[in-house]
């Protein structure tokens, strides 16, 4: 058998937005297109702004000879440079490019990260719901995750966290805004997480580095703001990309940007640039990186977004769903009508409407909706979701 026994058993553990993307395939070659109401995969379905797409031309219609060449493993200096100042001004941050390393995406600067940090059996703690690959990421790299609650409204439990830490703690990863819960991380809270974080790296003797995954960082409502890690702690790393906030998905651009004031500094990035290389990605893609250079801040119309996101809560908390109004991303998280999440998405297929189960995400008893689709796939799923919940 050419698969390992490991890859058998995380495709099993990862198979469910597979499952429900196969799924929604079948139904809409049977029902057609237009009757399913896909809400599985968190594919962004706005297009690049004006300013992106023309910025995507330029790049490649650049004939300057050597233009195709390897580059630094970091990526091009002069984006870094860009990166950065976006950093200073966003955050009030002090960093520089040599802080920042171009990846392949977010799951790419993941991997990249916990290769650099991690030793074998060293732990990574991991509030959930958690987006499901990261309990690979860190295999990937002989880490092993600990799991640990989060509060009723999905904010940081610091009391689950604390009694988490081990002395073979070596980093804590979060995401905010969080998917799948929408869920935005407060100021107040993220400082007492530092607080905390520097109280037990004390205790074990080690730096418990703060890993913050923030593809969603820019697509936030109602006036939220989004908390600097990079601020709130020195021993942090931000990880994030282009593919939510551009909606360049498939041009798979993100970066690591690690704090300078991070203990061992030199050798950390040092450690990120090698790791970049050595895991096979050599350096971020260079049209792309060439191209977002001078539109970093040239976002998607979130108000879309925002639209769908108020259209799809109030219709179901109307309905009598139980959820928590997302405050970023572009995902519901409602708890499902019974227990058994996993049955009640297959009540769902019934009605051609495709969501997934918590229990892929670490939550039985939820169902996330990825609400990135057009208004008419919304529409049209509204009278499923009534006659779901009202067949309970």
């Amino acid at each position: 058998m050419p698969a390992s026994k490991k890859i058998m058993e995380f495709m099993q553990r990862s198979s469910w937005i597979r499952k429900m993307f196969e799924e929604g395939a079948r139904l809409k070659k049977e029902h057609g297109a237009q009757n399913v109401f896909d809400f599985s995969l968190g594919n962004p379905n706005l297009d690049p702004v004006k300013e992106v797409n023309d910025a995507i031309v330029q790049a490649a219609m650049d004939f300057t000879p050597g233009v195709h060449g390897y580059m630094p493993n970091a990526g091009f200096p002069a984006v870094r440079a860009a990166v950065a100042q976006k950093i200073r001004e966003a955050e009030g941050v002090e960093i520089n490019e040599n802080s920042i390393v171009m990846t392949v995406g977010a799951g790419g600067g993941l991997n990249v990260t916990l290769k650099t940090i991690l030793n074998p059996g060293d732990e990574v703690i991991v509030p959930k719901p958690y987006f499901v690959e990261y309990v690979f990421y860190i295999d990937n790299h002989g880490g092993k995750t600990v799991l640990v609650p989060t509060l009723s409204d999905f904010s940081l439990d610091l009391d689950a966290i604390a009694q988490a830490v081990t002395p073979n703690t070596a980093a804590l990863l979060i995401n905010s805004p969080n998917n799948p819960t929408g869920k935005v991380y407060t100021e107040q809270q993220i400082n007492d997480l530092a607080r905390l974080l520097e109280k037990k790296s004390a205790e074990i003797g080690r730096a418990i580095v703060l890993i913050s995954d923030e593809p969603y960082r820019g697509i936030i409502y109602d006036n939220i703001a989004v908390p600097s890690i990079l601020k709130a702690y020195s021993n942090s790393i931000v990880v994030t990309s282009f593919s939510k906030d551009l909606s360049l998905p498939g041009e798979r651009l993100g970066y690591i940007a690690m704090n300078p004031k991070m203990d061992d500094a030199a050798s950390t990035i040092d450690g990120l640039v090698l790791a970049n290389r050595i895991l096979g990605f050599v350096n971020a893609p260079s049209l792309i990186q060439r191209a977002v250079k001078g539109v970093l801040t040239n976002l998607v119309d979130v108000s879309v977004y925002r639209r769908r996101r108020d259209r799809l809560y109030s219709s179901l908390v109307d309905a009598g769903y139980d959820c928590v109004k997302p405050e970023g991303a572009f995902y519901l998280f409602p708890k499902s009508p019974i227990s058994d999440d996993v049955q009640f998405v297959a009540n769902l297929q019934k009605k051609l409407i495709l969501t997934v189960p918590g229990t892929g995400f670490g939550a039985p008893g939820y169902f996330r909706i990825a609400y990135c689709v057009s208004d008419e796939t919304i529409e049209g799923s509204l009278k499923g979701f009534r006659e779901a919940i009202k067949e309970i």
